[in-house]
């Protein structure tokens, strides 16, 4: 195996179980709930304190990726979240569920932007995007993957040994330390920063208006990026449950649909972006988006609302593939990983309360309301991308 498919296989692993280690808590949720007597708003801080831990390990190991190495720190953030999905099945209190929560948010929220900045210094800029799909489809393995454990050890053994897989995430670590080597462009960037007395900073994210604006619009890009997705898929499925009388079965159904329709976007992505440029592919992307979450409030019938939610996810989430890109395209080098954790999980962060903002509209309004809600935000990420200039590859056509 060559050195740029070690790099997608990685990543692509590294994600899977991030993503994995993320849902665990969602299938354990009610069952955590229980054990500690809590409320519904008490257990949903959960979530809030792993993306706080995300967004704040984003920052710090970016800032050590780029300083450092990008593999020996990837291995590092992989251990972290793999020891705080660990704890959190020998938690004895909801307190120290949070805390471990957010060490696993540590390791999670860095793991991402440096395996995306290691494919990115392998790839030719004319490939990019279809490696940075590749890897972005791992989260949706992570789904299923932590569907399937869960679905066997929950019923059984409960909801502590399904954090205890956690630990298996160490092995993968050591292996990658061990087989994957540091990308000759950081390499070559220290070199020449070793002889500048230069290092990365965060600060550069904001070294000028021009770069600072780019930031601020990569930001809210990635933000309606994650408050779609979970404006979609936290709610979505009730909202169907109530508006079309589906069962529970068939909203899970649905989610399968909707997932497959998004791996398939992804992949379609990446393609996409490498033959059109990113202006371009992200363009149709996010106005078929609009389109789809709109007209996606008038499907009736189980065959368009399954149709219907491929379609809706196929482009609404097919653009994640191409953040990896986009972002590595604007920043050199030695702030590569700074920017794509920073930038990324910035989004994370403020777009994990979209499901917030969704249920206070619910409780006054309807689905339809809802997914105009939804469709604002697609266009309002159209017009920033629009505003997108400088030195960016992912922008220029192929």
């Amino acid at each position: 195996m060559d050195y740029r498919k070690k790099t997608v296989v990685a990543s692509v692993a590294g994600l899977t179980l991030e993503g994995m280690d993320i849902m665990f808590i969602s299938f354990a949720m009610t069952m955590i709930i229980a054990e500690f007597n809590i409320d519904l708003a008490t257990g949903g801080l959960i979530s809030s304190i792993t993306n706080i831990g995300m967004l704040m390990g984003g920052i710090i190991f970016g800032v050590l990726a780029d300083k450092y190495g990008r593999v020996k720190v990837f291995t590092y953030t992989v251990i972290l979240f793999a020891i705080g999905t660990a704890l959190t099945g020998v938690a004895t209190s909801i307190e120290q569920v949070y805390v471990y929560r957010f060490i696993a948010g540590l390791g999670a929220g860095g793991e991402y932007g440096i395996g995306m900045a290691l494919v990115a210094e392998a790839w030719p800029k004319n490939k990019q995007g279809r490696a940075s799909s590749y890897v972005s489809v791992g989260a949706q393995y992570g789904v299923i993957l932590a569907a399937l454990l869960s679905a066997i050890i929950l019923p059984t053994l409960g909801w502590r040994a399904l954090f205890f897989v956690g630990l298996l995430p160490v092995i993968f670590a050591f292996i990658v330390r061990k087989n994957l080597d540091e990308s000759p462009e950081w390499v070559a960037s220290q070199n020449r920063q070793n002889n500048k007395q230069e290092k990365g900073k965060l600060a550069q994210l904001f070294a000028s208006p021009r770069i600072t604006m780019t930031t601020l619009s990569l930001i809210l890009m990635a933000t309606v990026q994650i408050a779609g997705y979970n404006g979609l898929m936290i709610w979505l499925p009730s909202m169907l449950q109530k508006s079309q009388g589906l069962s529970v079965s068939s909203s899970a159904l649905w989610t399968i649909s909707t997932a497959v329709g998004m791996i398939i976007g992804m992949l379609t992505f990446g393609r996409f972006m490498d033959r059109f440029g990113a202006k371009c592919t992200f363009g149709i992307f996010l106005l078929a988006s609009a389109c789809a979450v709109f007209l996606y409030s008038f499907a009736t019938g189980a065959v368009a609302i399954l149709l219907g939610g491929a379609v809706v996810g196929f482009f609404s989430n097919g653009m994640f593939a191409g953040y990896g890109a986009l972002i590595s395209s604007f920043y050199p080098v030695q702030i590569r990983s700074t920017a794509t954790n920073t930038i990324f999980n910035f989004g994370r962060a403020i777009g994990g309360f979209s499901p917030i903002f969704v249920g206070y509209i619910l409780q006054s309004y309807d689905m339809t309301v809802v997914m105009i809600y939804l469709a604002a935000l697609y266009c309002i990420s159209f017009i920033v991308m629009l505003t997108l200039q400088g030195t960016g590859k992912g922008l220029q056509t192929a």
